[in-house]
């Protein structure tokens, strides 16, 4: 009934920028997740092939980027009271999820500049920054689901989500490698993405059972009746492309060694799809809520009139992310060529 009360009193806009804030973090988790997970494979293979992974995500890497940047932006801005405590809770996580990140700006920059001796230096500095990155963001998801709690149980959670955060890029790396490469690599990312896949399926199994346990307003939403049923298709489907995945990734070696691609897109698109299906399950259990049971979206956004003025600047900006993306990936769309610096 309050929820009601606040959009019946002009509240809409607090929930028009979480839309508009989620869907920019979902895209940024699923485009720079999988280039976080080629990063993190990336020091299992060889030199020539570490430039064929490299070559991969190199269109693309920098401005996947772009959607952190909106998704935090908005946060700040229309936000800010949520800002401040979000980030000043998770104040640690976020400066290495930072450091993560510029260092893996430097290597891609410097392992091509660099001599021959020296390149190994920043291909694993590249790994590094990948692993670092990843592992912070899962640290601060576990976190952010625990409501800031300090206990060993919260922070032994977090650091399992971590971990798990970890093998779901990977798995989106793998998965997008599969797609983009051949010969050899084609069939080692079909390994590591089979490596990754059940921990994935453990870190969302995780997090769906401990988000109810948090919080008896979360665990009503999602286990009163009719709840429960209309509901149910969400974890249902995502078993279901857990084993399409499953199943495709046993075929796909014999297709791939016949230079058949048949079913190469399949674990990619499956993937994605889970985390399409993880990330509104989890938006579903949080709403109205920014800081779960605290502050909701209407206690913590700004003023309706500052959010009218950010709302213009927001429907220029986001369709320009959104074109150069599209056209981005159009541009470079089918197999991977090799890695040059012209």
């Amino acid at each position: 009934m309050d929820q009601l009360a606040n959009m019946q009193n002009g509240g809409w806009l607090p929930v028009v920028f979480l839309g508009l804030m989620g869907i920019a973090m979902l895209a940024y988790v699923v485009l720079d997740g999988y280039d976080l997970g080629v990063g993190i494979l990336l020091r299992r293979v060889e030199d020539a092939d570490k430039d064929v992974m490299i070559s991969s995500i190199g269109p693309f890497w920098d401005a996947n980027e772009t959607w952190l940047v909106l998704g935090v932006g908005i946060l700040l801005v229309a936000f800010p009271v949520a800002h401040g405590v979000i980030l000043g809770a998770l104040y640690l996580p976020v400066a290495f999820m930072l450091i993560g990140l510029t260092l893996r700006g430097v290597a891609f920059d410097f392992r091509v500049k660099a001599r021959a001796a020296h390149k190994p230096w920043w291909n694993n500095a590249f790994f590094a920054g990948s692993l670092l990155t990843s592992f912070s963001q899962g640290v601060m998801l576990g976190l952010y689901i625990t409501g800031f709690k300090n206990g060993w149980a919260e922070l032994g959670f977090a650091l399992i989500t971590g971990l798990c955060l970890c093998s779901g890029y990977a798995l989106l790396g793998a998965a997008w490698l599969i797609m983009k490469t051949e010969g050899a690599l084609q069939q080692r990312a079909v390994h590591w993405a089979q490596r990754s896949l059940w921990l994935t399926g453990a870190g969302i199994a995780a997090i769906s059972i401990v988000t109810p346990m948090i919080s008896a307003r979360i665990f009503e939403k999602w286990f009163s009746l009719p709840n429960l049923f209309l509901l149910l298709p969400i974890p249902v489907v995502t078993a279901v492309l857990f084993f399409t995945i499953e199943r495709t990734l046993r075929r796909l070696p014999v297709r791939l060694r016949d230079r058949n691609e048949y079913g190469a897109w399949v674990p990619f698109t499956c993937t994605v799809g889970i985390f399409i299906l993880a990330f509104c399950g989890l938006a579903y259990s949080l709403f109205p809520y920014l800081v779960v049971d605290k502050i909701d979206i209407w206690q913590a956004a700004s003023a309706p009139e500052s959010l009218k003025i950010i709302l213009l600047g927001a429907v220029i900006v986001l369709p320009a992310i959104l074109g150069y993306t599209i056209y981005s990936y159009r541009v470079f769309w089918g197999k991977t060529r090799e890695l040059t610096y012209y």
